[in-house]
């Protein structure tokens, strides 16, 4: 017959290897989540930004669990340039712009190649137009098919409305106009440096105030999105239309810049088929705005 005092031995010592079992299993669970080893489940936690401007550029830094394969960030589809993973399995992103430089509210997706990486809870991310570069593009993208002839009237019939559309994004962006730039009662009375190109040109050169720097299509990559564009077509030293910049991308190490303006009428006009294409031979140069 079995003693009870060796079925109380037996039976104290099985309760305490199962204590044992289940201190290792969590000592190890910890110590695998804290490393982020292999066991751990990749998860989206939070973004240190929600909202931002509509011509984006803002760093934000993605929090959460195992997050060194990440590859690719979108925010409402579009892809985030500059996605870097920290020594510490951190990831960072460059926010892109908002499509069309339209405010909205987009979904963020975290992606390691093509899976998505699951998040604890929604993310989204606001965009808003709160800088005077952001009031800009948000009217050209706004207008460049529609016009906004009711309160600036429209300049095709007197030989082209460029310069005209240009000068009604700089006045969004903050210039205020003056006896030499202006446009009263929808383009009733308007001054030739409001919107016609050669007279525009001198008076920006004229007006070193206003912080625009000139610079030549070689320096390109000093350009950036609200700039404006000034062609010739015929490389005769008569300058012939003006754009707005609304998109720089670097391509292959290449920077290519896309314009919006009127005559043609376009949003993302390519600048080099514009002088090779287009216009071929065409000159030109950008103007830099502070």
């Amino acid at each position: 017959m079995s003693s009870p005092y060796l079925l109380r031995r037996v039976g104290v010592g099985a309760a305490a290897l199962g204590v044992i079992a289940a201190i290792v299993a969590l000592i190890v669970a910890v110590f695998s989540s804290a490393d982020g080893g292999a066991s751990a489940t990749p998860e989206v936690r939070t973004v240190s930004t929600t909202a931002g401007t509509l011509v984006g550029g803002e760093s934000i830094t993605i929090t959460g669990a195992a997050l060194d394969a990440v590859t690719h960030v979108t925010f409402g589809g579009v892809a985030a340039s500059d996605v870097v993973i920290a020594d510490n399995g951190t990831p960072t992103a460059t926010v892109p712009p908002a499509v069309d430089f339209q405010p909205n509210t987009v979904a963020i997706e975290v992606m390691a190649d093509t899976e998505l990486v699951p998040a604890s809870s929604f993310l989204d991310y606001t965009y808003e137009a709160s800088t005077p570069i952001d009031k800009q593009m948000h009217y050209l993208l706004k207008h460049w098919e529609d016009y906004n002839d009711e309160e600036f009237g429209d300049l095709n019939s007197v030989g082209g409305d460029c310069a005209n559309f240009v000068s009604q994004s700089l006045l969004m962006r903050g210039w205020e106009m003056t006896d030499e730039w202006y446009n009263y009662d929808a383009a009733a009375d308007w001054s030739s440096a409001w919107g016609y190109v050669p007279a525009m040109e001198n008076w920006l050169n004229s007006t070193p105030e206003l912080g625009a720097t000139q610079l030549s299509f070689n320096e390109r990559d000093q350009v950036k999105v609200g700039d404006l564009v000034v062609f010739d077509w015929n490389d005769n030293d008569y300058l012939d239309h003006i754009q707005v910049v609304s998109s720089v991308e670097n391509i292959d190490g290449e920077t290519v810049i896309k314009m919006v303006g009127h005559n043609l009428d376009t949003d993302y006009r390519d600048l080099d088929e514009t002088i090779t294409v287009d216009h071929p031979g065409a000159t030109g140069h950008f103007w830099s705005i502070p």
